[in-house]
């Protein structure tokens, strides 16, 4: 009888506490719906230019402490050979975040993938602010083991962009 009456109490107490236990700061939730389409951008301005974002090709996501990182191809199909070499896609960050290692800021970038040799093997990551500027650059590991590859997705933490990948915090 007497672990009965402290057995319940104490099933409480822990139950209590674990509600209380603080998420991952950086746990991530991928967006869809009303949530995506609102935070998910039709054009991107990179060096004077107002890129098309590929919608098809946009992640959301949305952390514990509700900022949200966006991450999308971009069409430069029509622009310079310049801005088609050196830009793949756009990302937007509410918050300070890790990508591939290296501290990125609050802010809208654009990146460029430049692919190594042979082109199954790591590349490099390349982030430059909406200037053109270089902020960033990172190695990109290669995923042969990925079963599904597509333009751009985030799966475990990992930005891919086809089988490159890098770290996203």
């Amino acid at each position: 009888m007497f672990k009965v009456i402290w057995s319940a109490p104490l099933a409480v107490a822990v139950a209590a506490l674990v509600t209380l236990a603080p998420v991952p700061v950086h746990a991530q939730e991928k967006l869809a719906g009303k949530a995506f389409d609102a935070a998910a951008v039709k054009d991107f301005y990179l060096e004077g230019n107002a890129i098309p974002a590929q919608k098809r090709n946009t992640v959301v996501l949305k952390g514990a402490d509700g900022k949200r990182m966006v991450f999308g191809l971009l069409d430069t199909s029509g622009y310079s050979t310049d801005i088609q070499q050196k830009y793949a896609g756009m990302l937007i960050l509410e918050r300070k975040t890790s990508i591939g290692g290296a501290a990125v800021g609050t802010g809208a970038y654009g990146f460029g993938l430049q692919k190594g040799t042979p082109p199954e093997g790591p590349g490099t990551l390349v982030i430059y602010d909406v200037g053109g500027d270089k902020v960033v650059q990172v190695p990109a590991q290669w995923d042969a083991a990925l079963p599904r590859p597509v333009p751009l997705q985030v799966l475990n933490g990992r930005l891919y962009v086809g089988r490159h990948w890098v770290d996203v915090k």
